[in-house]
């Protein structure tokens, strides 16, 4: 058994003179929920096509399950799930034959189909609506039965990418629950995100911009090595002008809006900061509600990652 579920070594993907994905060197474990993060365009998906035997790649070793994923592809479709970010299921089939379709494309041995079967609507909680047409279902339940799909042939790893998009808060949560159940199983997940909020579940993340790796680790090691050394959080009373007041501040690397209120990343000490804030917004005719020094969040290390590096290009 190989040790590793995902092993890259200078993984490149040029499409003629651009190059989607460069160098990319990682590994992951067995039963890891592993989260790829970046901007779009950052090589997510065309990363995850190479690992899945869909795109060879232009340079470098990839493994999976340790198959090689230029000479061996067909073994690695065997043993993996695939979930695409855009729905990928066919809409005027009902729930069922949508299972029964994949069950067949993936060869399911008939003495498994029905147990299968039963999992896939028990995990997408789709029992009593087994006939209904796909496109009647709410997007949630279309992603889980998605989800469920990908996992009839029960594979060791499966690749999600941005599973949640369009799905709302509560759903997306009933989904992370399920990824840690699959974890827990010693299924490998490797997922794309682009909702911060839901990196902080992967055990360990891997930031990517410009088809490089521009961080790796678990959230809390992010945070610990990349994020600013203080935040500060504004409630205000103009969030809008509370951000033109804020922006280019002494000491403040970045000015941003977290739902009402604005964040502030601290070059330095908050302390210091703090006085100079309340001092702007008062000239800025801005009421200064609450202020108060926050952890980092994924967000901000994000954020600071990919602009420094987009300041490092420009010089």
């Amino acid at each position: 058994m190989a040790e590793w579920a995902v092993e890259l070594e200078g993984l490149t993907k040029r499409f003629g003179d651009f190059v989607a994905v460069d160098r990319v060197s990682l590994t992951v474990a067995r039963g890891e929920v592993f989260g790829f993060l970046g901007p779009n365009g950052a090589g997510k998906s065309t990363t995850i096509r190479m690992l899945c035997g869909i795109l060879p790649p232009s340079d470098g070793r990839g493994f999976v399950l340790g198959h090689d994923v230029v000479r061996e592809s067909a073994a690695i479709k065997r043993r993996i799930g695939y979930m695409s970010q855009k729905f990928s299921l066919y809409e005027d089939l009902t729930v069922g034959e949508n299972i029964d379709f994949f069950g067949g494309l993936y060869r399911v041995p008939k003495a498994r189909k029905r147990a299968r079967r039963e999992y896939a609507l028990g995990l997408a909680g789709l029992e009593a609506r087994v006939d209904d047409v796909t496109r009647t279902l709410p997007a949630g339940m279309r992603q889980r039965l998605a989800l469920g799909s990908a996992l009839l042939h029960e594979p060791d790893i499966v690749f999600l990418d941005e599973p949640t998009s369009g799905v709302d808060p509560t759903m997306r949560r009933s989904f992370w629950d399920l990824i840690y159940d699959l974890a827990a199983a010693q299924v490998t997940v490797f997922v794309t995100t682009h909702y911060m909020e839901e990196a902080e579940y992967c055990h360990r993340l891997c930031l990517i911009d410009q088809g490089q790796v521009a961080a790796l680790g678990s959230p809390a090691e992010l945070k610990a090595k990349y994020g600013p050394p203080s935040v500060l959080a504004c409630r205000v009373s103009d969030s809008a002008a509370a951000l033109r007041a804020l922006d280019g501040l002494p000491g403040v690397e970045d000015v941003s809006l977290f739902g009402r209120d604005v964040h502030l990343a601290a070059a330095g000490p908050a302390d210091e900061l703090a006085a100079r804030i309340r001092d702007r917004l008062s000239g800025a005719g801005v009421d200064l509600k609450h202020l108060q020094v926050i952890s980092a969040s994924l967000e901000d290390v994000f954020i600071r990652l990919v602009e420094g590096r987009a300041k490092d290009d420009s010089t």
